[in-house]
């Protein structure tokens, strides 16, 4: 039977759930927008959203690459740590050697590193992805400490704040950087063999291997992938406020997860998409806007929050249900 002949032969209701659930991210986002427009005067403004698009552009880069990790089975909690190293050796190599290229490609170095050893900790050294890279994120964040030398440090060069302010067609540098990474991704994830391979790997790891697919390369690359965005991503940052400083915050790659689950990608492999995760990091941007817009006590938006991620996880656990 033919896909054509199958999707004919299907009910229109369950063509029409599949629909809902599919792009379900981008009709409640769009919703939203809408909604919002209407409760708020600034909030159409273009200051307003380009301010939303440049504080989502670290959260779209790591997100966009945590997406790849989480098909591919891995689950990676020390991007914060690592998120925050790269900005302490990107500004720490600029004022050692007082050259803004060398700290940006430091910081960014560092991200990829920090993403390799997480690879080869849960490939090679088999152990559970989320207790491996807890296990890591502190001895990142320990390196943070010593690079930093405990201390908060400023770029000495005030040009370095341009590699992420400079702005092109009135939008930051860093905003057109991470429309660029999620584009690769998404591409990556969508037209490749390794995008390909990366479902395989997550959605049926022993199949996969089977079948000649690389599994353990494959789930090595999306770690490294993860490790280079977020390296990426603390350097953009700490150019944009010309700071960087060592904390035991995971803040960051909480926002990442979240909005990855909201955004439809299975905590479980084998399913997800980047363009989702897209659409859950601007759910939760425009929420947290409209919410500050409208006066929302940050009590109960960290409950909204909190209840909105604990929804998402159970719709992918309920549909995984149905589907077995």
């Amino acid at each position: 039977m033919s896909a054509e002949s199958a999707a004919a032969r299907t009910p229109a209701g369950g063509r029409l759930l599949r629909g809902v659930r599919h792009y379900g991210i981008v009709w409640v986002t769009a919703a939203l927008f809408v909604v919002l427009s209407i409760w708020s005067d600034v909030f159409l403004s273009k200051t307003n959203l380009l301010n939303v698009l440049d504080q989502q552009a670290a959260i779209l880069i790591v997100a966009s690459a945590t997406t790849l990790t989480m098909i591919a089975g891995g689950f990676d909690v020390s991007l914060s740590a690592v998120y925050l190293l790269g900005g302490v050796v990107a500004i720490r190599v600029e004022n050692d050697t007082s050259s803004i290229a060398l700290g940006v490609a430091a910081g960014i170095a560092a991200g990829l590193v920090a993403g390799s050893v997480n690879g080869l900790v849960a490939t090679v050294g088999r152990i559970n992805s989320f207790i491996a890279t807890l296990a890591t994120s502190f001895v990142f964040f320990g390196l943070a400490y010593v690079v930093s030398d405990r201390s908060i440090l400023r770029p000495e060069d005030k040009d370095f704040s341009d590699v992420a302010r400079t702005k092109v067609l009135g939008v930051a540098l860093t905003s057109w950087i991470a429309i660029v990474v999620v584009a690769w991704l998404w591409i990556t994830l969508d037209r490749t063999r390794f995008g390909r391979h990366v479902f395989a790997a997550g959605g049926n790891p022993e199949a996969a291997r089977l079948a000649g697919v690389p599994v353990a390369r494959i789930q090595w690359t999306t770690f490294a992938l993860g490790g280079l965005a977020a390296g990426l991503a603390g350097t953009l940052i700490a150019s944009r406020t010309s700071t960087a400083q060592a904390s035991d915050d995971f803040s960051f790659i909480f926002s990442v997860i979240a909005a990855v689950v909201v955004g439809g990608t299975s905590i479980a492999g084998g399913e997800g998409a980047v363009w989702r995760s897209v659409f859950g990091a601007f759910f939760i941007a425009f929420m947290v806007n409209g919410f500050n817009l409208l006066g929302v006590d940050p009590i109960y938006q960290r409950i909204i929050q909190g209840l909105i991620i604990l929804g998402a996880v159970a719709i992918d656990a309920w549909t995984r249900e149905r589907r077995a």
